[in-house]
């Protein structure tokens, strides 16, 4: 078996997929072919939602959109107990690893998952939305290292063009989601923040601040409603 693991790295597939987890959040995750890795930058969008709700009893309603594995929208039902959530992806195998990850840390009760693009049709109702959005340019991918390119699925990657497809999406379905004083929370690729933020403005949204990552890389964006 470590000879066979050791064969899968040097053809550059990620650990993660060889030995079938990854940490986030200080949570445990089932990965595999077919969903994206979780990354250490993302938990900035976790952060971010506890500052703007403190209060880790509140029984808010939160969205993923483009759940994946499901880390963003389990990390945070996790610090919020009397939360509900539902996690959406257009990928049957992404869903198919949150369902496991749902189950894995019991919140089956707590979590709803939809096969579908961005919640089209919902209605508003959301204190918080998440999203991890595809944001590297078509272009790039095929540069990037061969453990990403080879093996991460493409459709969690590619953001067209300019890499901005999914935040135009977004950024026109977030005002009929979000409830009054609900917030979003947007992964931003980098050099994409200045382009996600005109966007959100352009929509009607307020842009609230946009934070770095660890390596001080701006990451998450937070947006509410109104200029």
């Amino acid at each position: 078996m470590f000879e066979s693991f050791v064969a899968r790295r040097l053809a550059h597939e990620p650990i993660a997929y060889i030995i079938g987890h990854k940490e986030f959040w200080s949570l445990d995750f089932a990965v595999g072919p077919g969903v994206l890795i979780p990354r250490p930058d993302t938990e900035t969008l976790v952060e971010q939602a506890l500052k703007e709700f403190p209060d880790r009893n509140r029984p808010v309603a939160i969205a993923d959109l483009g759940t994946g594995s499901g880390c963003l929208l389990i990390a945070a039902l996790t610090e919020y107990q009397n939360a509900h959530g539902v996690g959406v992806d257009t990928s049957e195998a992404a869903l198919a690893w949150a369902t496991r990850n749902v189950a894995g840390h019991h919140l089956e009760d707590r979590t709803t998952l939809i096969e579908t693009g961005w919640l089209d049709g919902a209605e508003p109702g959301f204190d918080i939305v998440f999203s991890n959005p595809p944001y590297i340019p078509s272009s790039e991918i095929d540069s990037l290292a061969p453990d990403v390119s080879r093996y991460e699925p493409r459709a969690a990657l590619d953001g067209g063009p300019d890499g901005l497809d999914a935040y135009r999406a977004i950024a026109e379905r977030l005002p009929s989601l979000l409830t009054p004083s609900g917030r979003a929370f947007l992964e931003l690729g980098k050099g994409e923040a200045t382009a996600v933020e005109e966007l959100a403005i352009a929509n009607g949204l307020k842009v609230l601040r946009t934070v770095p990552d660890l390596a001080g890389i701006p990451r998450c964006v937070v947006l509410a409603l109104g200029r």
